[in-house]
């Protein structure tokens, strides 16, 4: 058994001599570059560890190298090692990247992995990695996001419960503003990304960032301008935090924790942690999705993902299978913190909270994917924030924004 490696300038080049190809000897090698989805560091050595060494006890055949990677740079170390051919077998992506791969024909179809066990699988996460009809990710977690609120702020201004629609997140500004407590914790800040802050608002009004060909967007459509007109009327009845506009979605130290934001609509599962730590556990509330048209949560699965390189493709989907097992994603996502894609799963020692957010996860949506997501989202964020801060309106703002985003995608750039 190979030791897990560390990421270092021959692995991010992907030219070691314990690349994909042969071990030096009858055993087939499987290279899988995976990222720190389990936090802790120690943990994830161990927890990766353990899987190498079981799979091979089992498989003796087959030599297996898990590369841990940083999520730094991800995109353009996958891009270069699967145009130059060389550094991994296996690789986990989410369904943002793989349309640009599949399209360019540098990685492979992997419905075969996942056949046996398909019905198995949360149809969400299957149809988040699938491209022209041909899965490309073998699931091996789910991520989702939901509302978390601090459940004494809305009790000190005199409601009950929490919003749980966009017309009573409107209808409660005012009466936490009372409070001097903005209703709705948004972060404006371009880095955050949108599927965290404006898109959930957008999908929610039954919206979309894409036209249905793809070939221009659709965000600054009627569902786009009442979702940006949103947040304006929320800003001006005292709903939103002062630095909306340039505000991160950081839980510790930030406004939630701090008791001066009362929601943030779009959470995950640890910082609903982090903010039992800051305001008390029992002061923390989960809610499902906030409700326009429709109740949309933000959640992507994560694809082992077939390299079309890879010389040893029946091993390498020996070990995709391996890791999309009840065993392995039930483990991992103990250890992570995340959800399994499959619903025969049993998550030992599960958190109150995870079970809560677990409850969304039947609206899990990944995103409107496109090869050209994330440039599209560079090019509308900085709109949004001229909204927030006042500089244009939000037709105004989203016009600009989809003119800008439609000359992307017509271009080859």
């Amino acid at each position: 058994m190979r030791k897990i490696a560390a990421v270092g300038i021959a692995a991010a080049l992907g030219v070691t001599a314990a690349g994909c190809g042969s071990s030096g000897s009858d055993k087939s090698t499987v290279t899988l570059w995976m990222y720190p989805v389990i936090g802790d560091q120690a943990k994830s050595q161990a927890f990766w560890a353990k899987v190498e060494k079981d799979f091979e006890t089992r498989n003796p055949a087959i030599d297996v190298k898990i590369d841990q990677q940083p999520w730094e740079g991800r995109q353009e170390k996958v891009t270069t090692a699967l145009i130059s051919r060389k550094g991994f077998d296996l690789v986990v992506l989410g369904p943002d990247q793989i349309p640009q791969y599949a399209q360019q024909g540098t990685v492979e179809p992997v419905d075969d992995v996942v056949a046996p066990a398909k019905a198995a699988y949360l149809p969400s996460s299957l149809s988040a990695l699938t491209v022209d009809g041909k899965l490309y990710g073998v699931p091996i977690y789910q991520t989702i996001t939901a509302p978390i609120y601090n459940k004494k702020l809305f009790a000190e201004a005199g409601l009950d419960k929490a919003p749980e629609t966009l017309a009573e997140l409107k209808e409660a500004a005012p009466k936490l503003a009372a409070k001097k407590v903005a209703v709705l914790d948004y972060p404006g800040k371009p880095e955050v990304s949108l599927n965290q802050s404006f898109y959930p608002l957008l999908w929610a009004n039954g919206g979309t960032v894409f036209a249905p060909d793809g070939k221009r967007v659709a965000f600054n459509g009627p569902e786009g301008v009442a979702s940006l007109q949103l947040l304006l009327d929320l800003k001006a009845a005292g709903g939103l935090p002062e630095n909306t506009a340039s505000k991160g979605n950081d839980i510790e130290g930030g406004a939630l924790a701090a008791g001066k934001t009362a929601m943030y609509h779009a959470a995950t599962a640890g910082q609903a942690v982090q903010l039992g730590a800051a305001i008390g556990a029992e002061n923390v509330g989960v809610g499902l999705p906030l409700e326009g048209a429709k109740r949309v949560a933000f959640g992507i699965p994560g694809g082992v993902v077939l390299a079309k390189h890879s010389p040893n493709k029946e091993a390498a989907k020996k070990f995709a299978a391996h890791l999309a097992s009840p065993e392995v994603t039930g483990a991992l996502a103990k250890e992570s913190g995340f959800f399994p894609a499959r619903t025969d799963v049993t998550v030992p020692e599960q958190s109150a909270e995870a079970k809560e957010f677990a409850k969304s996860l039947q609206y899990a949506f990944p995103g409107d994917t496109h090869p050209k997501a994330r440039q599209v989202m560079s090019a509308l964020a900085p709109h949004i924030q001229a909204a927030l801060l006042g500089k244009e309106d939000a037709k105004t703002a989203l016009d600009a924004a989809a003119k800008e985003a439609d000359t992307l995608l017509s271009s080859g750039g």
